[in-house]
């Protein structure tokens, strides 16, 4: 078995990202079985690769009290120190650079924190810099959100969202990839010295939608994502489905609720009878939900796993989610959001994503103010239109894992 190459990556969208690139090296590397070491959480979107034997998760891992999102709030931080965050960080640190002396390269995905503990391993490294765009600076903020003027001046005055010491990690002598998300984001850090490459983006990858259902196509259909973090997701279902009776459109309406691991469909039922919606029997092939739900004339499909098939199918996004939000306005589908308490999806959280998608994702005050906007997206295919054309535009073609997988080989791999 060759194991010459271990991947970090810190996060449930830095997770997909690198199984996307993983999957596009393993024709290239028959051979290979990389080792995984996810920095947050148990990295359960490699669980079915790992099972059939193409990579291997390695440890020490930890389900952290933020999510992974100590760093958007004094709370977070303060419950992630208390389960056991330096400990896990050190323990980490330790593997890293075990695995670096021994000349082996590490492939990093996401932000600082993989980042820095690929450089601190002590040897060859390469960096997908996932969540950091350029754009949440140069395109304006959404409307009535207002404005971040000091984080702008400090963006504009650098010339990139990532910050000095990130160039210096990028910039090391043993960093030999340096890839980005889109053009924008790395002609920015060439401006400091960075080799920054922009050859494609993985999360637009392996979405290929399932046939659409005869029974939908008379339908409008909104995608509705409240993410993949508990708590919070079940908090973000609550009050995305409390959206609902506001509608006033005539139209039949199905709501493809598609989620992760969780929250689960036994989780979701509760929460789905409060508001008033009746089980029904599902469907059997792939694509089918594993649960329908009805109310009056409002279908509502639950469906883990079902992103991939269902994404396409969508008229618009209700969307309190992070990578797939990208996703899906990548797809030129317009989302809307409804921010709440967080950890993750909070106010500016939401109005950053809006400006990282050029405005195809619109965040909302209210259910009230949500569900006027669903209404008239609903009723207008040209300003549907218009809002997904600048999602496709920001999160760029598909393509991206094979062109990095290309890279991989050449700069990681090829010299051991």
């Amino acid at each position: 078995m060759d194991d010459r190459l271990l991947v970090l990556s810190n996060g449930h969208g830095e997770d997909l990202i690198a199984l996307r690139i993983l999957e596009a090296l393993a024709p290239r590397r028959p051979g290979l079985v990389p080792l995984v070491l996810p920095l947050v959480g148990a990295g359960g979107a490699y669980a079915s690769a790992e099972a059939a034997g193409r990579l291997q998760r390695v440890g020490p891992r930890l389900q952290l009290p933020s999510g992974g999102f100590s760093n958007q709030s004094l709370r977070g931080l303060l419950a992630d120190l208390q389960a056991g965050l330096p400990l896990l960080s050190w323990q980490q640190w330790q593997r890293v650079r075990a695995w670096g002396q021994s000349g082996r390269p590490v492939l990093a995905v996401g932000d600082l924190l993989p980042l820095l503990l690929a450089w601190a391993g002590g040897g060859p490294f390469g960096f997908i810099g996932t969540p950091k765009s350029d754009y949440t600076w140069a395109s304006p903020p959404p409307q009535g959100w207002g404005t971040s003027r000091l984080a702008d001046a400090y963006h504009r005055a650098k010339g990139s969202e990532w910050d000095p010491w990130e160039w210096a990690l990028m910039g090391s002598r043993r960093c030999r990839l340096v890839a980005v998300r889109d053009a924008l984001t790395a002609r920015g850090l060439r401006r400091h010295g960075v080799a920054a490459l922009a050859p494609g983006n993985p999360m637009m990858d392996g979405l290929d939608a399932a046939p659409l259902p005869a029974s939908l196509r008379a339908h409008l259909r909104v995608l509705l994502l409240a993410g993949s973090r508990m708590p919070e997701a079940l908090r973000n279902a609550e009050r995305l489905l409390a959206v609902l009776p506001y509608l006033q459109n005539e139209r039949a309406i199905t709501v493809l609720m598609a989620t992760g691991r969780e929250p689960d469909p036994r989780q979701l039922a509760p929460l789905l009878q409060a508001h008033g919606f009746s089980a029904c029997s599902p469907g059997l092939d792939a694509a089918a939900p594993a649960a329908i739900w009805r109310r009056g004339a409002l279908e509502l499909w639950v469906g883990p796993g079902r992103f991939d098939a269902w994404a396409g199918w969508a008229h618009v996004g209700l969307a309190n989610a992070g990578t797939a939000t990208e996703q899906l306005t990548g797809l030129g589908i317009p989302a809307l959001s409804l921010p709440g308490a967080g950890p993750q999806f909070k106010a500016g959280f939401a109005r950053r994503q809006s400006r990282l998608l050029g405005g195809a994702v619109v965040p909302c005050r209210d259910a009230a103010q949500l569900a006027a906007r669903l209404d008239l997206l609903l009723g207008d295919p040209q300003l549907r239109d218009q809002l997904g054309s600048q999602g496709q535009r920001h999160m760029g073609p598909s393509g991206g894992s094979a062109a990095l997988a290309a890279l991989i080989e050449q700069r990681l791999l090829a010299a051991g």
